[in-house]
C-alpha cells in the first residue's frame, strides 16, 4: 500500500501596513525556495488604498493574499480588536503550524495575540527593537509581540541584547539580519530605471527628501510648526521632496498649517510614492529627513545621510554603524546637522553586520529545521 506524502507545514504570514509588505517580499521569496513548508499570506487591510498598499503588490510582484480582512482605518484600540476578531476566524477555519508577524504595527500585535491565544506558535520578524518611548504605539506593539513569540528574529546585535535584558531565553532568539535590506538590494537596479527625478525636475544629490507621519510630530500644532520652520530654512538651500502621508495631509488642515507649508516654494509635495520611485529618490538624495524607522535603515544601506526627526530611535544600529543622526524637533540642531551634511561633513557610516541580503533565507532555514515533518 502506497503512503500519501505528508502535508507540508503551513505558515500564515500576516501583514497589514506598507512597511510590512517590503519585509513580506523577502520572506515569501525565501520560503518559495524552501519546498518543505508552505506560506500563506493574510492581509489585514490596515493600509488599504492603492497609494499605501496596492502599488506595493504591483511593483514587488507580491502574490494576491489568500485572505484579505479589509479592516481599514480606526482608532488603535478598535482597529486592533477588529483585526483580532477577523483573524481568529481565519485561523480557526484552517489552523497553521505557525503564525509569522513582521514589524511593529497594530496588525503585528493583533495577529500575534490571536495566534498565542489559539495555541499556535508565533514568530516575530524584526524582534528586539526598542526606543524605550512608551508614548509610541509601536513600542507597545514591539514589546508585547516579543513576549508572545516563540521565535524572535532580530535584525541587529543591539536587538539581541535588548531581548536578553528582558529575560527572553536565548534559545528563542536568532540574529538573522534585516529583511528590509534583502528587498532593497534585490530591487535597487529596477529602482534606478525609475524616471522620478526627471518627473520632479531634480538633479542627483541636489535635493533632500522628507517623510513625516508620526503622531508625536504631526498631531500637535507647536511641534509640527517648529518642524516646518526648520524646513523653511532647508528649502532655501536645496529643494525638498515631501511625499505627504494621508494622515499628515489631514493634520495640516486640522492644525491650520496648510498655508505655512504652501508658502515654502521649494518644497515639492507629492502623493505617497511607490516603492521603486521612493527608493530611487532616497538613493540619490543629498540627505533624507524622516520620522520613519524603515527609512533610517534604508538610508544606512544606501550610505545616504539621514536626520531622524524624533527624540529617540528603536534602531540605534543606524546611528552607531550607519548614516543616521537623531535630531528631534530642535530647529537649531536640525539646521546645524543639515549644514554639516551640505558642507560635506556628514556621517559616512557602514553597513551593519548581517545586512547582506540573506536575512530571509536564514529565517526560512531556521523554521524549516524547527517545524520539521509532522507539523500541520
Amino acid at each position: 500500500m502506497s503512503r500519501r506524502p505528508a502535508a507540508r507545514p503551513t505558515i500564515v504570514l500576516a501583514v497589514g501596513a506598507r512597511p510590512n509588505l517590503m519585509k513580506a517580499w523577502a520572506l515569501l521569496r525565501a520560503f518559495g525556495r524552501e519546498r518543505a513548508v508552505a506560506c500563506r499570506l493574510v492581509h489585514t487591510g490596515q493600509h488599504y488604498d492603492d497609494r499605501m498598499s496596492g502599488v506595493f503588490f504591483e511593483e514587488l510582484g507580491l502574490p494576491t493574499p489568500a485572505v484579505h480582512l479589509g479592516i481599514g482605518s480606526d482608532t488603535p484600540a478598535r482597529q486592533t480588536a477588529r483585526i483580532m476578531l477577523a483573524f481568529e476566524r481565519v485561523l480557526a477555519a484552517d489552523p497553521p503550524a505557525l503564525v509569522m508577524v513582521v514589524g511593529d504595527v497594530n496588525s503585528t500585535l493583533a495577529c500575534a495575540l490571536v495566534g498565542a491565544k489559539l495555541g499556535i506558535p508565533v514568530a516575530h520578524v524584526e524582534a528586539g527593537l526598542r526606543s524605550r518611548d512608551f508614548t509610541m504605539p509601536e513600542e507597545l506593539n514591539r514589546v508585547l509581540t516579543d513576549r508572545l513569540a516563540r521565535w524572535l528574529f532580530a535584525p541587529s546585535a543591539d536587538a539581541v541584547r535588548n531581548l536578553e535584558r528582558e529575560g527572553i531565553p536565548p534559545s528563542r532568539v536568532h540574529l538573522v539580519g534585516n529583511v528590509m535590506i534583502d528587498t532593497l538590494r534585490a530591487h535597487r537596479r529596477r529602482a534606478d530605471r525609475s524616471n522620478v527625478l526627471w518627473r520632479l525636475g531634480l538633479r542627483r544629490t541636489a535635493y533632500a527628501v522628507l517623510t513625516l507621519h508620526r503622531p508625536a510630530n504631526v498631531d500637535e500644532h507647536e511641534r509640527f510648526g517648529v518642524l516646518l520652520s526648520a524646513l523653511e530654512w532647508i528649502q532655501r538651500r536645496l529643494p525638498v521632496v515631501f511625499p505627504v502621508h494621508p494622515r499628515t495631509r489631514a493634520q495640516l488642515g486640522r492644525l491650520g498649517l496648510e498655508g505655512k507649508l504652501a508658502r515654502l516654494d521649494r518644497v515639492i509635495r507629492t502623493e505617497p510614492l511607490g516603492y521603486l520611485d521612493f527608493l530611487k529618490l532616497m538613493a540619490h538624495a543629498r540627505l533624507v529627513l524622516t520620522d520613519s524607522g524603515g527609512v533610517q535603515e534604508e538610508t544606512t544601506a544606501l550610505s545616504v545621510p539621514c536626520l531622524t526627526l524624533r527624540d529617540s530611535t528603536e534602531r540605534p544600529v543606524t546611528v552607531r554603524h550607519g548614516t543616521n543622526v537623531v535630531v528631534g524637533a530642535d530647529p537649531d540642531r536640525i539646521i546645524v546637522e543639515t549644514e554639516r551634511i551640505l558642507d560635506g561633513r556628514g556621517k559616512r557610516g557602514r553597513l551593519p553586520p548581517y545586512w547582506d541580503g540573506r536575512a530571509g533565507r536564514r529565517i526560512a532555514r531556521i523554521l524549516v529545521r524547527d517545524l520539521g515533518p509532522g507539523s500541520r
